[in-house]
């Protein structure tokens, strides 16, 4: 044990041992999914921290354990852009550094129950203000949230309609805490312990009491997933297998039938003939089909990635533009300072424009459906919000093509469970070359992926529902009430400072003075 104290006191290797215990959790996301092992994955990280010698050195193990935890969950983007991702990993695990010395404040040397206790709440509540904060889609938005890992565990998913992922992560981070004190601190096991019943006690009474969605009918959407098309006339081409996959589905009833982002790279004012083809699909189909535009708008200057409904007469005039844009695949964030990005990696050439608010569409049958563009679905907000504003089924149009050899595809799909779960509401993330994926409004999986080797079209017979779930209605209040932990935690350690100035020792006698009134000086 000496021995790898001495062996930890390098600064560097110690660095290295954070980076790597921080990269752990991403063996629980997809694709190895290995969901269990996020209750146990920050153990190491949390023990590391804890031993650091000062303050400052825990929030050096913060950082490079946040480092390591970002660099992970987006190594697939390495191919894209390069070290420019380590440097984005290194400044987005600077927001761990306050977490990794509340770790030693609160678990370091041997803590009282108390201070134990106390760690349960308020480093669950110091992640969570770290999810928060990069959840700004400025920073990249909320891609590899810990309570995500659980997106295939039914309890989980039941929590999720109660506090949303914001529950989740908070509840994996403490029974991380109770792990760590169980394996540390001898003196902690009561808390420890009791912390561990209270989780399962909460999944408990949210399975058993949490209102469930009610189901109330079945609609039938046709998901069409063409795959890989490249070369100079990718777009065109592209466009003639989804219409050949398309006309494969007549006579099957369908309420809808949805094609993946960028699915249609010409606008389509500029391009009536196009138009008039998917009209005439939706009149051989007997339902609208929507689509996704990746192009240079005829009426405004910009190019937008929209989502747009065609009917049998043409376009219905429903249409959603993206709001919330990818960082450097869509647009360079300070483009005046950080426009190198684009010589050394696949940064967007030219920054897309946002829209400026949701829609819900009406596509007849009764249906309503929100739509969202690609990793709009990580935010939690947005589906919500939908929710709230009459979408019956939520949709996501996706191309993760330029990952398709990664974990991407699959962490991508996974996250349409947790926003189905949250709202209450059936989800299908359609994407022009997988993983696609249909949920039920439990976040359910509803009939199989749809692989990066598919080039099909899929009938699935969503489930529908009514009702608002906790999450809807009351929002992320697990993330507010971590954030007033923190500002009581805040009040409570200056209120101490105070304290212990105010007890600063006092001279045990004043000093000796001259008959002038002057302090007496020695040697005189």
């Amino acid at each position: 044990m000496k021995t790898f104290g001495r062996w930890l006191a390098s600064p560097w290797r110690r660095s290295v041992l954070a980076a790597l215990a921080g990269a752990l959790p991403m063996l629980a996301f997809p694709a190895p999914s290995l969901w269990w092992f996020a209750y146990v994955a920050l153990v190491p990280w949390l023990l590391l921290a804890r031993s650091a010698p000062t303050g400052r050195r825990a929030a050096y193990d913060g950082w490079y354990g946040g480092l390591g935890f970002m660099l992970a969950v987006h190594h697939w983007l390495l191919p894209s852009l390069h070290v420019f991702t380590v440097i984005i990993a290194a400044l987005l695990g600077l927001l761990w550094a306050p977490w990794g010395w509340l770790v030693r404040r609160f678990l370091g040397g041997v803590p009282s129950g108390g201070r134990g206790a106390a760690a349960l709440v308020v480093l669950p509540s110091g992640w969570l203000a770290v999810e928060l904060v990069r959840s700004w889609q400025g920073l990249g938005g909320p891609w590899g949230m810990l309570g995500a890992s659980q997106w295939q565990v039914a309890p989980a998913l039941r929590l999720a309609s109660v506090g949303g992922v914001w529950l989740l992560s908070f509840l994996v981070v403490a029974v991380n805490a109770a792990v760590a004190l169980l394996v540390a601190v001898r003196g902690c096991r009561i808390p420890a312990v009791a912390c561990l019943l209270a989780t399962a006690l909460a999944t408990s009474a949210a399975w058993l009491w949490a209102p469930r969605p009610a189901v109330d009918g079945h609609v039938r959407i046709a998901v069409v997933q063409p795959g890989i098309v490249a070369g100079a006339d990718s777009g065109q081409r592209r466009f003639d297998l989804e219409e050949r996959l398309t006309s494969r589905l007549v006579g099957q009833h369908l309420d809808l039938v949805v094609w993946g982002e960028s699915s249609v790279g010409f606008d389509l004012k500029d391009r009536p003939d196009l138009a008039r083809r998917i009209a005439a699909l939706s009149r051989a189909l007997g339902a609208d089909v929507l689509v996704n535009v990746d192009a240079r708008r005829s009426d405004r200057p910009g190019i937008y990635k929209s989502s747009v409904l065609v009917g049998p007469g043409g376009p219905t005039g429903d249409r959603y533009d993206k709001m919330r844009l990818v960082p450097f695949g869509e647009y360079v964030p300070a483009r005046s300072l950080l426009g190198w990005a684009t010589s050394v990696g696949k940064a967007a050439g030219e920054d897309r424009r946002r829209g400026t608010e949701q829609v819900v569409m009406n596509v007849g049958h009764g249906l309503r459906i929100g739509p969202m563009v690609c990793f709009e679905t990580a935010f939690p907000d947005m589906s919500r919000h939908l929710a709230q504003d009459g979408a019956g089924v939520l949709l996501a149009q996706s191309s993760t093509s330029t990952f398709q050899h990664s974990w991407a595809p699959e962490q991508h799909a996974s996250l349409a469970a947790l926003r189905a779960a949250e709202t209450g509401r059936p989800m299908v993330h359609a994407t022009l070359t997988g993983v696609s994926a249909v949920y039920g409004p439990a976040g359910q999986r509803i009939g199989s992926w749809l692989g990066t080797d598919a080039s099909t079209a899929r009938v699935y017979e969503v489930p529908t529902s009514h009702g608002i779930t906790p999450y809807v209605r009351f929002g992320d209040w697990p993330a507010h009430g971590a954030l007033l932990v923190l500002a009581a935690l805040c009040a409570v350690e200056g209120v101490r400072a105070l304290r212990l100035r105010g007890r600063a020792p006092e001279p045990s006698a004043p000093p000796a003075r001259t008959v002038h009134g002057s302090p007496a000086r020695h040697g005189h």
